[in-house]
């Protein structure tokens, strides 16, 4: 790990404690916009890499082959040129044919007399009139390269004896021998970037495996993300954000636990003075003290029902935790509203349940936790029970729609305002001007239990009527 040491500055895995290094002064390997990417940036860096030495290594093999190939050749014409020239009587190569000379590298040989004539040719297309200095030289002839070894007149009587190969030849034969010899380099560079891809896409999902694991955490559910396969670059992130995730169930679980304590130490002190004015209510003379004293009746029965759905609130951890399982909607629909009949009594208000679209014996199920059914089914069913009017109608529907079971509660209600719909999930908001009593909590567990039993939940005004329909499905 590289650290950076300076007056007074502590260090910490390599980063400067006193804040990070200013903008400029270090290179980002991640440029900005669509090219921030792990894999992007391995395939802007590598292949281009790849590439250079693919085209290096191919011109590498081309002059090397290319060396090899004019001195084997230059060895060749000498050893042919001297013998020739050490002969009396000049002993000529058979006559090539013109494929032979330029394709297969046949040599011509010629012999010029000591005063210049030509004596003698192996392939007289190539025409007189070209001598040249001993030793080996290159040559142009009507557009034709040649490679050319004239021997030394002054060692052998005058004579010259000149070899030519053709330079085409030369040049194809060095191009085929380092072609063999890249071939194989060739091959693999595409299938080492087709690698390079699939590896940089693993790399890239594992990434977003984290991502995902990450996501799927809530306020119910937060647990530290595996370091199982994590790289070792990504560890510190992935540690320091199960610490932040630590931090953050540990708040969570301080509210969840205030909450209940409070509405705990709340419920035994509101419960006694509700009794004490249970006592009191007899004494109380008519008239103006009867009003107050009903007012405050109101109040207390207002605080009670807000420590019940304060409990009910910080029940909901546990609710989250518990085994889901098949839950019969008939009998949980029977349950909550056998729970709620005495306050639809109370009300005068008309409960009942209609069922559509099921036949046959067997009863439609959710997979869900029960506790998350039967707290977002009574929830919703009291919510409808406090906002209709006395002499109102409430049913709850059991529908099969699409082969899927949905569950609707209609009330004769006065609806809700289209532009207080988007706020009343939250929590203790109550709709201004009804006259019913609430805590504003009612509608927020029924949604938070609809969620974890994976069902949606939503409301909407009645078309035919004044009323709300409050409806749970799958999602």
């Amino acid at each position: 790990m590289m650290k950076w040491h300076g007056a007074g500055a502590a260090t910490v895995q390599g980063f400067p404690r006193d804040g990070p290094a200013p903008a400029g002064s270090r290179f980002h390997v991640f440029p900005e916009g669509r090219m921030c990417s792990m894999k992007r940036v391995l395939l802007m860096w590598l292949v281009p890499l790849f590439l250079i030495v693919g085209v290096t290594s191919a011109a590498f093999s081309y002059w090397t082959y290319s060396s090899m190939v004019r001195e084997f050749m230059d060895s060749q014409m000498d050893q042919l040129g001297d013998s020739i020239a050490a002969q009396e009587e000049h002993t000529m190569p058979p006559s090539p044919t013109a494929k032979r000379v330029h394709e297969w590298g046949a040599y011509v040989v010629q012999v010029y007399a000591p005063d210049g004539s030509l004596h003698a040719s192996s392939w007289r297309q190539l025409g007189g009139g070209l001598r040249q200095q001993p030793g080996f030289s290159d040559l142009r002839v009507d557009g034709t390269s040649w490679r050319v070894y004239a021997t030394d007149p002054a060692t052998h009587g005058g004579r010259q004896v000149q070899v030519f190969q053709s330079g085409m030849f030369r040049a194809h034969l060095a191009a085929e021998r380092a072609g063999a010899a890249i071939a194989p380099v060739m091959i693999l560079l595409p299938l080492a970037i087709l690698i390079l891809w699939g590896v940089s896409g693993a790399m890239s999902r594992a990434v977003q495996d984290i991502g995902r694991q990450a996501a799927n955490q809530d306020e119910h559910t937060i647990s530290e993300l595996p370091l199982e396969r994590v790289p070792y670059e990504l560890k510190p992130l992935v540690v320091s954000f199960n610490g932040l995730l630590t931090r953050l169930r540990d708040a969570f679980t301080t509210q969840r636990r205030f909450v209940q304590d409070a509405a705990h130490e709340l419920r035994t002190p509101i419960t006694a003075v509700a009794l004490q004015l249970e006592n009191v209510r007899r004494d109380m003379p008519p008239g103006a003290c009867q009003q107050s004293f009903a007012q405050l009746e109101a109040g207390v029965s207002r605080a009670q029902r807000l420590v019940d759905q304060l409990l009910k609130l910080s029940r909901q951890e546990a609710m989250a935790a518990e085994a889901v399982s098949s839950v019969d909607l008939h009998a949980q629909l029977h349950e909550s509203m056998n729970a709620l009949i005495a306050l639809a009594e109370q009300r005068n208000i008309d409960l009942g349940l209609v069922a559509e679209g099921f036949e046959g014996g067997t009863p439609p199920t959710w997979r869900c936790a029960a506790g998350d059914m039967r707290s977002a089914v009574d929830n919703l069913v009291e919510n409808a029970l406090r906002y209709t009017p006395e002499g109102g109608v409430v049913d709850v529907r059991l529908l099969s729609e699409g082969g899927r079971a949905v569950i609707e509660v209609v009330d004769t209600g006065p609806g809700i305002p289209p532009e207080m719909m988007p706020r009343v999930f939250d929590r203790f908001f109550r709709v201004p001007g009804t006259g019913a009593r609430g805590s504003g909590l009612g509608l927020s567990i029924a949604r938070a239990a609809a969620q974890r039993c994976g069902m949606r939940l939503t409301l909407r005004n009645r078309e035919d009527r004044s009323g709300l329909i409050a409806r749970i499905e799958p999602t």
